[in-house]
Parts: structure tokens; sequence; C-alpha cells
């Protein structure tokens, strides 16, 4: 039987030498020990891998960190400008858990949620093949699992390649070198736009930004200027998210007919593998049904399954795959969707298929 400290450890193993691996290997010793993690995560001992108990550990640590409830460990912290080597560090972190094992177990309660502004560099890519085939240049774009609804705003972040780019380049967030393989832009331009998520994030509130940060890793210090810097675009530019199931949400918003001259981008990222099996039935169903209606792209980064270990409820993962589905009615007759390339899961870079 898989226990916790064995998901810690095969989690650490994937991670490179740094502040989380040495403190997930500490924390699989304290839980077998009957340690601070074991009176913590007690309620946990038989959550499913994909729970991924660590991840939610760790961002609640993170959170107490960023909060300034325990500022003396930003010194462990890269993202925050701390150089102290972890070697030995979990002497510092184990009294912390112990000052603040209710907040850690509530904690845990909390998704591991993120809102990668990279991924926008896929959206873009599929929103340019999708108005150049459609040859409609107004754009509704709907994002289901949006959380904080940031890639809503791709058309205000400059994504650049070799020899193209798009959007302001004043922009705070600036995302280059992002595509592997040639891109010719095509102009748009987004007329409406808005989100659905099961527990949306308000971007605009200390909490909504302490726990999207907790959930990036302190030593991907790219990730973290990225979101920072789309977070300073979403002060300045709020997006509707609403909460809701993707299948409901959808049907309501594609319940009314669209503009004339209007493609509407349903587009979602590395979602569709947390839906249970009706809900993705649902939602190909409500999409299904809009393409006889209405010119409709559907724009997915989405992981295939390789492999669903029951017993251990965990699942392994080829990298994402960028695809669009293009429907006009009178023009294109709902075709199979078509593989643009592959993407890690954070969004950049985007390889192009050849």
């Amino acid at each position: 039987m898989t226990t916790l400290a064995d998901r810690f450890r095969r989690h650490a193993r994937m991670l490179p030498d740094g502040l989380y691996r040495t403190l997930m290997l500490a924390m699989a010793e304290d839980w077998q020990a009957g340690g601070v993690v074991a009176e913590i995560c007690r309620d946990w001992a038989d959550a499913p891998g994909s729970a991924v108990v660590q991840l939610r550990l760790m961002a609640g640590l993170q959170r107490l960190v960023l909060s300034r409830t325990e500022p003396q460990l930003a010194v462990y912290y890269p993202n925050l400008g701390g150089t102290a080597s972890p070697d030995g560090a979990w002497q510092d972190f184990e009294p912390v858990l112990r000052r603040h094992v209710d907040e850690l177990r509530a904690a845990l309660e909390v998704a591991p949620q993120t809102n990668e502004p990279g991924r926008s560099v896929p959206l873009l890519v599929g929103l340019f093949d999708a108005v150049r085939r459609s040859g409609l240049a107004s754009v509704r774009l709907l994002e289901l699992g949006a959380s904080a609804g940031l890639n809503l705003l791709v058309d205000r972040f400059y994504i650049a390649g070799d020899g193209w780019s798009a959007g302001p380049a004043t922009s705070p967030l600036r995302l280059t070198d992002a595509v592997l393989g040639p891109v010719t832009p095509v102009p748009y331009t987004v007329t409406d736009r808005r989100g659905c998520d099961l527990a949306p994030i308000d971007a605009a509130t200390t909490e909504g930004r302490l726990r999207l940060t907790s959930f990036v890793w302190p030593h991907d210090l790219h990730r973290y200027e990225r979101l920072r810097a789309a977070l300073a675009v979403a002060a300045e530019h709020p997006v509707p998210v609403d909460a809701a199931p993707a299948s409901s949400w959808l049907a309501a918003m594609l319940s009314p007919p669209a503009a004339d001259g209007t493609l509407t981008v349903v587009w979602h990222s590395i979602t569709r593998q947390y839906w249970p099996a009706e809900e993705i039935a649902a939602t190909s169903g409500v999409l299904a049904a809009a393409r006889r209606r209405m010119p409709i792209a559907h724009v997915a980064m989405e992981s295939p399954v390789l492999v669903d270990d029951r017993a251990e409820g965990e699942r392994e993962y080829r990298p994402a795959e960028l695809t669009v589905q293009l429907s006009v009615p009178g023009a294109l007759a709902d075709p199979a969707p078509v593989l643009l390339g592959t993407v890690a899961d954070h969004g950049v870079p985007l390889r192009l298929a050849t």
C-alpha cells in the first residue's frame, strides 16, 4: 500500500535539489515517525494520489511565509530573495508546523490551483489559427476552469517569437521566445470575455493573490515573475469569472445567439483531467449542439492520459497537446480537432507540430 510518505518521496525525486525537495523528504520521515506531519495529515492518509496532499501542505506553508506570519523562513525562499541553503532547513520548519497545526490542516482543504499566464501562448496560437481559417476577427472568448481568469487577458500581454509579436509592447507581462516554430499573427479583437470555475479566485483581493502565488514553486522564479506581471495587468483590467461547472455554464453562455460576424472561442487548459467523465461528456454535447448554430472554435491545451493506476489513484501524462476544433455553419462542417503542437503544463515553450 502506498503511504503519504511514499508520495512525498516520489514527488521529491522529480524536483531539482532545493527547498521543496529537502522539505518533502524530511516530511516523509516525519510522517513515518508519527511527528507533526502525521498530526496535520491524519485525515488524509487514504487520500488518492490525485489529491496531491504534498502540494496542498507546501502551499499552506508558503502562505505563512508570504503573509509574513513566519517571516524568518523567507531566507529559504528564492522567490522572496532568500539564498539560504536548504540543507538542515527542517529544523527551522518543523517548529513552524507545530505552531500552525490547525491552519495547515485547513490548508489541506484547498485544492491546488494555479493560473499559469504562460498558457496564454498556446491560446494565442490557437486564436490565430481559428481566426485565419474562419475569416472572423471579432472574438468572444469563454474559458472553462478559468481560475482567476488571467489567460482571458491574452490580448493585453506582449507575446513574441522569431520575427513576430502580438499585444502591447508596454505590457507588464512579456512572453518572448515562447514558441518553437513559425507563427504568422493575424489581427483580431476580443469583444467579450468571461470564464467559469468551480472555485474562482478573485485576483483583485489580497487573499486571491496570496493563494495563486502560494502554489507556485519558489524555485521557479520565471513563473513567479510571470504571475506577478499578469496580476498587475488584471488589476487594471478585471475579468468576470463565475462560480459554476463547465457544462451548465457553457450551455447558458452559448444559449443566446452570437453577434453576426463573431467567432466564439471556448478555451481550457490542464483542467479536463480533473473533470468527471459525465462532465466531459456533457461539455462535449454542449459544444456539438452549438456548432450547428454559430461559428465556434474549441481551443484546448490538455494532457492525454497514459496510465490510470487505480490502485494508486495516480496518473501519468504526456506533454499537453494544443488542439483547435473549428466549425462555421455553411462553411466548415464540424471537422476533427487539428493538432497544432505540444507544450509543457506551464504553457511555454509551445513546440509547433511539423
